[in-house]
């Protein structure tokens, strides 16, 4: 659950503002989606800064680990020999053009992957609550918010984002530890997302691992209907400031 204490508000010009944010961090997760091998190492599927968001994604789970969220893994994987969505692009020789289940690249990157007994989500469509079981399993917990991390931003990001929010749960996304094919496609996706994070807030790494160490920290949390009319000229300066 998210707790406000009392309002501290920063208003940057008319519409974005943060404000004084902690949670309750029993009741939070962090999780980690689709970190595979493939957006590092296939020409066709790389993310931009992808060391970066790794590193970023690292940190944060050495936090969890010590002060209590569990750490929770996604991996997109393909089996083209069970029915798969309409339209899913395979290769000539019936395989998954991208994360197919005989390929090693779709294995999670080695330095943000399991520890111990890790929970491990394998799905095969954008939104980790795709399978019910994950759903399932965070209700077990009794997990209400959930640190969201990971790549394609505007892709599974924004279906699992859009999900969890459906659902009831809190999102508290981690906008340097994500990313995608650029730059332009991974902030305009976080503005989207900024601006129909009703109950929740976006922050960067360092703010997260405060956020999981218990303390309060200034997060960008939307407050009026799409805030964020942003072009392409102020984009990348609207992303900076959430």
């Amino acid at each position: 659950m998210l707790v406000l204490p009392e309002r501290t508000e920063i208003t940057r010009g008319d519409r974005r503002m943060r404000s004084a944010l902690s949670i309750d961090v029993s009741k939070a997760a962090l999780l980690c989606v689709d970190l595979q091998e493939e957006h590092r190492s296939d020409s066709r599927y790389l993310v931009e800064g992808y060391d970066r968001v790794l590193d970023n994604v690292r940190r944060l789970q050495g936090v969890a680990r010590q002060a209590g969220p569990p750490v929770l893994h996604v991996a997109y994987v393909i089996d083209p020999s069970r029915p798969v969505r309409a339209f899913h692009p395979l290769t000539t020789d019936g395989r998954s053009a991208f994360s197919d289940v005989g390929d090693p690249l779709s294995e999670l990157c080695g330095e943000v992957g399991p520890a111990g007994a890790e929970t491990v989500l394998v799905k095969d469509d954008s939104s980790a609550f795709s399978r019910m079981e994950f759903e399932t399993a965070l209700r077990q917990r009794r997990i209400d918010t959930l640190f969201v991390t990971g790549v394609w931003t505007e892709a599974c990001i924004a279906a699992t984002v859009g999900d969890a929010l459906a659902r009831g749960f809190r999102v508290v996304l981690v906008k340097d530890a994500c990313g995608s094919g650029s730059r332009a496609m991974h902030e305009t996706a976080v503005l989207n997302l900024a601006n129909r994070l009703y109950g929740g807030a976006v922050t960067d790494t360092e703010g997260a691992c405060r956020l999981m160490a218990g303390e309060t920290v200034a997060a960008w949390q939307v407050r009026d209907p799409v805030p964020l009319r942003f072009t392409y000229e102020n984009a990348a300066c609207l992303y900076g400031e959430l």
